[in-house]
């Protein structure tokens, strides 16, 4: 292919009708003023979309548009040009074949990108025109640092040779930022952070040290290396989250902050001895990427409608529910991130503080120095709080200070861990909570869980097993075999996994009058069964079906939430 034609971006979408030449003067001002690139600054006007970019230029240059979303990259392939290139040039190749390779530019007019390119690969180029933001996740996706960890790992091996070594100096030294173990733990964040895994487990094994990654729920092995390099990398962690070094028996947990290119996380470290060595588990939070939207968690719209409408009411108690790793946490801060303004004071109760809320006074529970649940949340309520969020609800006393507030007119907002929304007043009761005080104070209880979505660029028809349509059949009858069901085949957008990202499933049961009323009952199976018949249709196995159906997810998937939920 002919070296592209050097081409304005600005007279490219006036000629197409994309802009006018009133907003493409407006649009060279601001560059003028600021230095920053036009397809940027008309894409964040809403002048035009990127995908509009990004066709009017192929059209210009009569070259294709590739849509990066529903193209499998290969990993060998797009490896021929190396990071730094791929990203400074915002290139990709996308194909190798005789008469040259296939690369896709963001900005294909860009000469001298062009000319490095080829100078790199050493072949004929033939251009297409890809999406930026595809891009750039592609690019975060391929040049992983899984070979840069295993040659960090067989580093630091060397490093630490078969002689004793006092590990106490290696990390007592803090000015060794050119250390292996330094260089690998740091390799292992940022791999971690580009594919937005949620926890890093480094594990000491007999013959090998195993470090797994966990995305969308599901734990990956990353590296495996010599199982001696595990103290050296326990002890660095310890020290960065100020845990004791020479404490080697004991269980510890804490905390420390990283910077990673543009971004802080957060992470939260515990530590645990076994068999061969100390396991490390860290859960990272990104501080960046806050509190997600409610819109955005995959409520049913009119699920939504009502759960805004109570937890915005002065005065009750909003419990979420569901077990561990359920995204709990997330939709409380989400329901803060709306409730946060200059006129509401909100304090919350942490055992940790997950996400910092600008605005917000959090509160991490301390049980070494006294600081619990019960003990916060009594002078939390001397600083005249209006909305107040509670970690969790552990114990007895703790669950009565909660509803006490909840009944003297603070909304209070907490967490327990039941399967399903039904059973949680009960096991309330269970905990000792007074009748009065359960059937007063709750508003609502939603009870939630995540499946994993089928990833879009792969998503192939399915046919359901006999026994996963009998399943389907029991939520929408014999409607079931005629619906249409999707499966992920596996790609290089989802890593092979044939999922993309998690979503919500939900069921949420509102306290009325006759619920409230039947909570005072002395036997528990008399509001079990009003409950039951209050959410029909809303049930969290009916949500779950209703994703499946509509192509969100697998049916197994479904299947898998669901019968948590039933057990």
């Amino acid at each position: 292919m002919a070296r592209p034609e050097k081409v304005r971006l600005g007279e490219i979408l006036v000629g197409q009708k994309f802009i006018s030449e009133e907003q493409l003067k407006l649009a060279l001002e601001e560059q003028k003023r600021t230095g920053r690139k036009l397809g940027r600054f008309f894409v964040e006007q809403g002048y035009v979309t990127e995908e509009q970019i990004s066709e009017a230029i192929a059209k210009q240059l009569n070259i294709p548009f590739i849509n990066l979303k529903y193209y499998n990259l290969k990993p060998e392939i797009v490896r021929l040009l190396p990071e730094t290139q791929a990203r400074r040039f915002r290139a990709v190749v996308m194909e190798q074949k005789a008469g040259g390779v296939l690369v896709g530019m963001a900005d294909p007019t860009d000469l001298f990108a062009y000319d490095e390119i080829a100078r790199i690969l050493k072949h004929d180029i033939n251009l297409a025109v890809v999406n930026e933001t595809l891009l750039l996740a592609a690019i975060d996706r391929f040049y992983r640092r899984t070979e840069e960890i295993s040659d960090l790992a067989h580093e630091l091996e060397d490093d630490l040779g078969d002689s004793a070594v006092d590990f106490g100096t290696l990390g007592l030294n803090q000015s060794l930022e050119d250390a292996p173990v330094v260089k690998l733990l740091q390799s292992v964040f940022e791999d971690a952070a580009q594919i937005r895994a949620s926890d890093v487990h480094i594990e000491p094994q007999e013959a090998r040290l195993q470090i797994r990654f966990r995305i969308d729920g599901v734990l990956h092995l990353q590296t495996e290396a010599d199982p001696k390099i595990a103290t050296a990398l326990a002890l660095r962690l310890k020290l960065m989250s100020g845990l004791d070094i020479s404490e080697k028996r004991l269980p510890q947990d804490g905390r420390f902050n990283v910077k990673l290119k543009n971004q802080s996380i957060d992470i939260r470290i515990s530590t645990m001895p076994t068999q061969h060595g100390e396991s490390v588990v860290m859960r990272l939070l990104s501080q960046s990427s806050g509190a997600l939207g409610l819109d955005r968690l995959g409520f049913p719209p009119d699920m939504l409608k009502r759960f805004r409408e109570l937890f915005t009411r002065p005065h009750g108690m909003v419990l979420v529910t569901g077990p561990t790793g359920s995204g709990k946490t997330t939709t409380l801060y989400s329901v803060l991130s709306e409730l946060n303004s200059v006129e509401t004071k909100i304090i919350t109760v942490e055992d940790p503080v997950e996400y910092r809320l600008p605005g917000i006074n959090q509160v991490q529970v301390n049980e070494k120095i006294d600081l619990t649940f019960s003990r916060v949340l009594r002078s939390a309520l001397r600083q005249d709080p209006d909305i107040m969020l509670i970690g969790e609800m552990r114990d007895q006393e703790t669950a009565q200070i909660a509803m006490r507030a909840a009944i003297t007119g603070h909304m209070v907002l907490s967490t327990l861990h039941t399967n399903d929304a039904v059973s949680t007043p009960i096991r309330l009761l269970d905990m000792g909570v007074p009748r009065y005080m359960v059937a007063m104070s709750i508003q609502a209880v939603l009870a939630q869980r995540l499946v994993r979505m089928v990833c879009e660029s792969c998503a192939a028809d399915y046919a359901p097993l006999p026994s996963e349509l009998t399943w389907l059949s029991l939520e929408i009858g014999a409607e079931a075999k005629n619906r249409r069901y999707v499966l992920g085949r596996g790609c290089s957008q989802c890593n092979g996994t044939g999922f993309a990202g998690r979503i919500g499933v939900y069921e949420m049961m509102e306290m009325t009058a006759p619920l409230a009323e039947a909570v005072n009952h002395h036997d528990p199976n008399h509001f079990i069964k009003l409950a039951r018949q209050s959410l029909a249709g809303g049930s969290l196995r009916r949500h779950a079906v209703t994703l499946a159906v509509n192509g969100k997810t697998t049916v197994a998937e479904a299947m898998r939430v669901s019968n948590v939920a039933e057990e």
